[in-house]
């Protein structure tokens, strides 16, 4: 059977009734609007008849069983338990076979059969369509937040489960499911294309990388910018194959593609990218592209996140076999609820602290930084745990003294790191400004550690090459572009800025910059408001109005360099709200702070830092690599588009989910209420 976007719009105009009917289990009725009125009133009437008079309505239509067990309605067959209440009886018959009470004894002739009563005119039996286009839009909800493949639901055991619980049931083909998200991902990707055309500033995207199992390369494109209320937003364009030999060429390809596709190509003002040299070489052709053509100001920066995450992990180097070692005891303890609780009662004893498990034991940072801190915390109740389970757990995972020194040395060392990453994942939007402030903070704790007498010859290697790549960042984001997106967050100003990027020429450049695309224009959008006015006057303006106005114009050209007074003021603490900051003095800086809009949208990181230093990034990387190359582009849109509010369409429909769910929650009550009758067998 063919599906309709009509099918859906019925059925989200359907009655209640009309959708309860729709029964996935076998032998259980879904109990919907009860007895009719007045059914009712007899009921009311007298107490002790109740089960004289609905036997005498119901229990014709149901012949018994020789066993004496159970009853069988004469219209469809279907069978109840013998101490099934008739008030469920009835149910069915209003539910099921509409106009029952119309056939009289009729029923009670072996010559007439269901079908009859089906065919009646007035009749409004459910037809197997809409069953299917509830069930499978379900189901397709379910492949979007699961990120899970349509050839899921082409599986032999999944088939046969729905079909155990309703042989009728049929499922879409994985064919029918494929073009369904295909064509819900041309119909959002059309509304974000709208959103995008109503965006008055700038913008910024963002690039990721990363290879599936079929072993394609793909590339995430996904886009931000500060809307008029000054709230930040980003949606996800898409998501990319990108060719062999999946170089700069073939990526810049792609992307200006997308661009174009969504019409920003003369729009975007910054691309932070994965540090990779193809896409170095990438965003380098784009910027040399857009300066060639003098559409705007371009500019690429690096992942900071990355680059600290590559500085950390040659930290860790020297200690990856300790950490290792109490990995493995780690997740021995997550696995063993006895284990695990002897462990937090060790460490009351002990004093060493309080401990909830399951204990983060991924190879990311955040659980690399767990294992470094039981050892350093809590090495006593580490060590009697190990002893007491030794025949699970194994002796081989007690630490030696020389161990326990390094762990503890290197904690000591990468505790800021740890410090500087909480920062970045917890706060709510970390600017180039900030990340650039606790960068600077990183380089100096290994500049300490590199010329402390006190530190160990394989801290200090370790060091050497953490320091290496700290200079190879700042080398990339020392430039004009990123101390003006620094200085204009009212935290960082021009004081907590680092060393290598504050430059006197900088300043200057930044100031020209300001006043050749902000200040000039807006001026000029001021004074043809004020012409404006003087046509609608006619041109008899008095002659004190006429001097007010040039004394406006005057204060406006005069009051130009907007930057300078923003610049002198002491910056803002830095817990405050970067974009609610601006909110509130965007009436004093009327022009800087669209030139504020702009820049505070470019990103410091190419991927959220959570998922780059913390466990949920192995979610992400797990649905990323087992996604086939035909379902990859559709489910992963699809999944970010509905996150960040969007309603799934269908051509011109939205989906309704929550009627559907709603529905359904509905008549799953109802047949637990059905099976309670059963049990009662």
């Amino acid at each position: 059977m063919e599906w309709s976007v009509n099918t859906y719009k019925n059925l989200k105009d359907m009655e209640p009734k009309a959708v309860m009917d729709v029964a996935l289990i076998p032998n259980i009725d879904p109990v919907d609007i009860g007895l009719g009125s007045s059914e009712r009133g007899n009921i009311v009437s007298a107490q002790k008849p109740r089960k004289k008079t609905m036997t005498s309505i119901y229990l014709k239509f149901f012949e018994t069983a020789p066993d004496g067990k159970s009853r069988r309605c004469k219209f469809c067959g279907q069978s109840y338990s013998i101490a099934t209440a008739t008030g469920n009886l009835g149910r069915h018959l209003s539910n099921r076979h509409p106009g029952y009470d119309k056939s009289g004894d009729a029923v009670n002739g072996p010559a007439l059969q269901p079908i009859t009563v089906v065919k009646k005119p007035h009749t409004q039996i459910k037809t197997p369509h809409v069953e299917l286009d509830h069930l499978n839009w379900l189901l397709i909800k379910w492949l979007i937040q699961a990120t899970l493949p349509p050839c899921t639901l082409e599986k032999e055991w999944l088939i046969n489960s729905f079909k155990y619980l309703n042989p009728l049931v049929q499922l879409w083909p994985g064919e029918k499911f494929q073009g369904v998200l295909r064509e819900v991902f041309r119909s959002m990707q059309e509304d974000v294309r709208t959103i995008l055309e109503q965006v008055s500033s700038k913008l910024s995207i963002t690039l990721d990388f990363w290879t599936s199992y079929e072993q394609l390369f793909y590339m995430s494109v996904t886009c931000q910018w500060v809307d008029e209320t000054w709230s930040f937003q980003n949606v996800l364009l898409d998501i990319c194959h990108v060719p062999c030999p999946c170089g700069g060429a073939e990526i810049y390809y792609i992307l200006v593609k997308v661009l174009k596709l969504y019409n920003i190509d003369n729009r975007v003002l910054s691309c932070t990218h994965d540090n990779s040299p193809n896409a170095v070489l990438a965003c380098h052709t784009l910027k040399e592209d857009m300066d060639s053509q003098k559409v705007s100001p371009f500019c690429y920066v690096p992942c900071a996140a990355r680059c600290l995450n590559s500085i950390i992990s040659d930290g860790l180097r020297t200690t990856k076999s300790i950490i290792s070692k109490i990995r493995e005891f780690v997740l021995g303890m997550n696995a063993s609820s006895e284990i695990s609780e002897d462990f937090i009662k060790f460490t009351a004893a002990y004093q060493e602290g309080s401990w909830k498990f399951p204990l983060d034991a991924s190879a990311r940072w955040s659980g690399n930084y767990q294992m470094l801190d039981v050892v350093r915390k809590a090495s006593k109740s580490m060590e009697t745990v190990i002893r007491k389970y030794e025949e699970p757990l194994g002796s081989r995972m007690l630490l030696s003294t020389a161990e326990k020194n390094a762990v503890n040395i290197m904690h000591a060392y990468l505790e800021p790191f740890y410090k500087t990453t909480n920062n970045i994942c917890t706060n709510k939007m970390p600017t180039i400004g900030l990340v650039l402030f606790f960068m600077d903070h990183i380089s100096e704790t290994i500049t300490v550690c590199r010329e402390s007498r006190h530190s160990p010859d394989w801290l200090k290697d370790a060091a050497e090459d953490m320091a290496s790549k700290a200079r190879s960042y700042n080398d990339q984001v020392s430039n004009i572009f990123t101390y003006m997106t620094a200085i204009l967050d009212p935290r960082i100003k021009v004081e907590l800025i680092p060393e290598s990027l504050n430059l006197e020429n900088y300043l200057e450049e930044a100031r020209s910059h300001f006043m050749r695309n902000y200040s000039t224009t807006l001026f000029s959008a001021m004074t043809s408001v004020y012409g404006a006015q003087e046509l609608e006057d006619g041109g008899s303006v008095s002659f004190a109005e006429e001097i007010a106005r040039k004394k406006r114009r005057a204060s406006i050209s005069t009051a130009s360099d907007e930057l300078t007074q923003y610049l002198s003021e002491s910056p803002a603490p830095i817990p405050t709200d970067v974009l609610e900051w601006w909110k509130a003095n965007s009436a004093r800086y009327p022009r800087l702070s669209v030139m504020a809009r702009d820049y505070l949208a470019v990103q410091p990181t190419s991927v959220s830092p959570e998922e780059l230093f913390c466990c949920k990034g192995d979610d992400v990387d797990k649905q990323r690599f087992s996604m086939p190359h035909e379902s990859a582009q559709a489910l992963l849109c699809i999944k970010s588009w509905t996150r960040g509010g969007m309603n799934v369409k269908y051509k011109s429909t939205e989906i309704d989910y929550d009627r559907l769910m709603g529905l359904a929650a509905a008549s799953a009550a109802d047949n637990g209420m059905a099976g309670l009758d059963k049990k009662l067998k």
